[in-house]
This record gives C-alpha cells, sequence and structure tokens, in this order.
C-alpha cells in the first residue's frame, strides 16, 4: 500500500534580519517550524524580526516592563472590527540570546531555535503560560510539534 504525503500548509513569513554577527537559521528552518506551529491557522502571515540584545531590552522593558534583553516576543494581530487580514502577528527574536542561551543550556542552537519560533507562534493564536493550567498545556503542545519534527524535550 502506497503512501500518499499530506501537503503541508504554507505560512508566508517576512522576514526582517537586523541582527548580525551570530548564528540565524536558515530560512528553510524558519519556515518549516512556523509551518508547524501554525497549520490549523486560516490567517496565513507572521513577520519575523531578528535583533540585537539592544533593541530586546529596549522592546522588553517598553512592553514587558522588564529589564535586559529576552529571547522572543510575540505580537498577535488584532485587526479592527470588521475588517479581516491574513496576517497573524510579528515574531522578535533577539538572536544574539537565543544562541547564548542554547550554549548554556547544552542544545543545539537549531534546536533551541525551533522551540522558541514554535513557542513565539503559539502566543500569536492565543496560548500562554501565565497560569499553571495554561502553562502545561501549552508545554505539552510544543513537546508534540517539536517531536514530530524530531527534536528533543525541551523541557528536560
Amino acid at each position: 500500500m502506497r503512501k500518499t504525503k499530506t501537503k503541508e500548509k504554507r505560512i508566508k513569513i517576512t522576514l526582517q534580519t537586523i541582527a548580525s554577527n551570530t548564528y540565524i537559521p536558515s530560512r528553510y528552518f524558519l519556515q518549516r517550524w512556523v509551518n508547524k506551529a501554525l497549520s490549523k491557522q486560516i490567517s496565513n502571515q507572521v513577520n519575523i524580526r531578528l535583533i540585537s540584545k539592544k533593541e530586546s531590552t529596549e522592546l522588553n522593558s517598553r512592553y514587558r516592563h522588564k529589564k535586559g534583553p529576552t529571547n522572543i516576543l510575540s505580537f498577535p494581530f488584532e485587526p479592527p472590527p470588521g475588517i479581516s487580514s491574513a496576517f497573524l502577528g510579528d515574531l522578535v527574536v533577539c538572536a544574539a540570546l537565543v544562541n547564548q542561551q542554547a550554549k548554556q543550556q547544552g542544545k543545539t542552537r537549531l534546536e533551541h531555535w525551533a522551540h522558541l519560533i514554535i513557542h513565539g507562534c503559539l502566543h500569536l493564536i492565543g496560548y500562554d503560560h501565565i497560569h499553571e493550567k495554561d502553562a502545561n498545556k501549552m508545554e505539552a503542545l510544543e513537546i508534540q510539534l517539536l517531536k514530530e519534527l524530531g527534536y528533543e524535550n525541551p523541557y528536560i
């Protein structure tokens, strides 16, 4: 019996690279991770902005009221009432920090990037981890999606 390959939904990504002098995964991988996380979404467009620690620190302070850079920020887009849009929102990634964390945690850069891009995409569609019950649900989905892509559980 011949297996038929199901076609994966392709989410349109726009990539803005501000970060320099640091490892950034290829568009192929970014596309693959976004597609996996958002495969069930009607909206089909995401912007990924790769930034410096300086810009990350500024955004983290402005939007989360926290000091220092953060690895990823998600900004879901909510169109005005009565307007439809294919745009889901922005993922803002501090590339240098993601790479630094991967090294500190003993993970490959690729698997840490995969985890954070999927994590950020889930935030775009409403998942959160403020409360323990929500965090458990979000983490379980992250683990499942990463496993389907061949990556280990990032929480162990």
